[in-house]
């Protein structure tokens, strides 16, 4: 029930944020979109099918590198980007790159995708489950 509760409340605090309103309407109006799509997507949300995940110590633990390496990419794409768009270094190599999904979740895949599209000169253009790859467009 908790998760519920941190659902809503969470997707009503991002639907305040993106409106850039905390107006008493805009609040409720907030609450009841995110109540509906919780219940609508509540077997997708929380289907207790999948394993539990690694405890949260572990977690914050690869929080910190994995973060210096996110950074790191998206400090090199820039570069890359800047570079190529002021002609100072030719477009060599550009293409569409598959990914093995490997044994990553749905969850996992969607984050892995999030992640690497971050970078500029990076974009998601398709997961193909029946091959186990997601294809990206790479400059």
């Amino acid at each position: 029930m908790s998760r519920i509760l941190f659902s809503i409340l969470l997707l009503a605090l991002t639907y305040n944020l993106a409106l850039g309103s905390f107006d008493p309407i805009d609040v409720i109006m907030g609450v009841l979109i995110a109540i509906a799509l919780v219940l609508g997507f509540r077997r997708f949300l929380f289907d207790d099918q999948t394993p539990p995940p690694p405890g949260l110590l572990r977690r914050i633990a690869a929080f910190g590198p994995f973060l210096f390496a996110l950074i790191i990419d998206i400090l090199r794409g820039t570069w890359l980007m800047i570079t190529v768009v002021l002609g100072i270094k030719p477009l060599t190599q550009p293409g569409i790159v598959s990914i093995p999904i490997a044994d990553r979740t749905p969850t996992g895949v969607a984050v892995s995708a999030l992640c690497t599209t971050l970078s500029p000169g990076t974009f998601l253009i398709d997961v193909d489950w029946e091959k186990g790859v997601f294809l990206l467009h790479s400059i």
